[in-house]
């Protein structure tokens, strides 16, 4: 598949087996639009099956990652802000939320490389990613209560999963904002690196992802994000039914001929 074509507020680069999408927003700090939207379900529902993406890392162009909503078209009522309750409502369900559900339901590893200011909707977008990483001008705020709002994006379904409910819940009430070291020391950060190398660095991480067996990743993601909903009795079930399928890959068998032989994998998807 070819990401060359031009996306609305987007920009995908294919590196490897390494799919970089960098929200393209800059003007706004990279607020979410419509065709932001629109463009990520188009990248992500066509990664969802290229063989060849085994990794995904999220970002945003120029100084932010996300800045959220837009504050002016919140403020002149327009846009993805327009209209009365029960059609805001509406344009919630049909708008914005179609991001957590689209990241939700991608099959394979998503690294936000939070590059500068995650706030509001941006806070909670880069929870929507399996793993973090940021630097020194890493920002983080839920800050929704500043703004009279409360976060219609779904944010707390997975703040709390980040980093608890306790911590969640200040993060919330608050509006305070975090920057990178604090993140990284409560969890919200799984890696904190020197300014000039956190896309080199972020790249090595996906890199050593995806060098590992695609099939059993894929698994192992949806296993992890099982277990946060199911009863130990259900995930045993599902963890069978997978390992018997992982067992009887082409992959599987490479991987043991490989530690046998002390050379690193082939994998191929299989």
């Amino acid at each position: 598949m070819t990401y060359s074509k031009k996306y609305q507020d987007l920009k995908v680069e294919l590196k490897g087996n390494v799919l970089l999408v960098k929200l393209n927003n800059p003007d706004q700090r990279n607020a979410v639009t419509m065709d932001m939207i629109a463009s990520l379900e188009d990248v992500f529902h066509s990664a969802a099956f290229d063989t060849q993406v085994r990794v995904v890392i999220l970002t945003g162009e120029g100084s932010a990652f996300c800045a959220g909503g837009d504050l002016n078209a919140m403020e002149n009522r327009t846009g993805m802000f327009e209209g009365e309750p029960s059609k805001l409502r509406s344009k919630y369900i049909n708008g914005i939320q179609r991001i957590p559900r689209l990241l939700e339901a991608f099959p394979k590893p998503i690294i936000g490389m939070i590059n500068g200011p995650a706030i509001g909707a941006g806070c909670d977008l880069s929870c929507m990613c399996d793993i973090r990483t940021g630097h020194s001008k890493s920002r983080f705020g839920e800050t929704f209560a500043k703004l009279g709002l409360v976060p219609g994006d779904g944010g707390p379904y997975f703040l709390t999963r980040v980093l608890g409910y306790a911590k969640s819940m200040e993060l919330y009430l608050t509006g305070d904002i975090i920057d990178g070291e604090e993140a990284k020391n409560i969890g919200l950060l799984n890696h904190l690196y020197a300014d000039d190398k956190l896309e080199e660095e972020t790249l090595k991480l996906a890199q050593k992802i995806a060098s590992n067996a695609p099939v059993a990743v894929e698994m192992t993601k949806q296993a992890l994000k099982s277990s946060r909903l199911s009863d130990l009795h259900s995930h045993l079930d599902l963890m069978a039914t997978y390992q018997g399928i992982a067992q009887r890959t082409t992959d599987h068998f490479e991987g043991v001929r490989a530690f046998k032989e002390k050379r690193n994998p082939d994998f191929k998807g299989e």
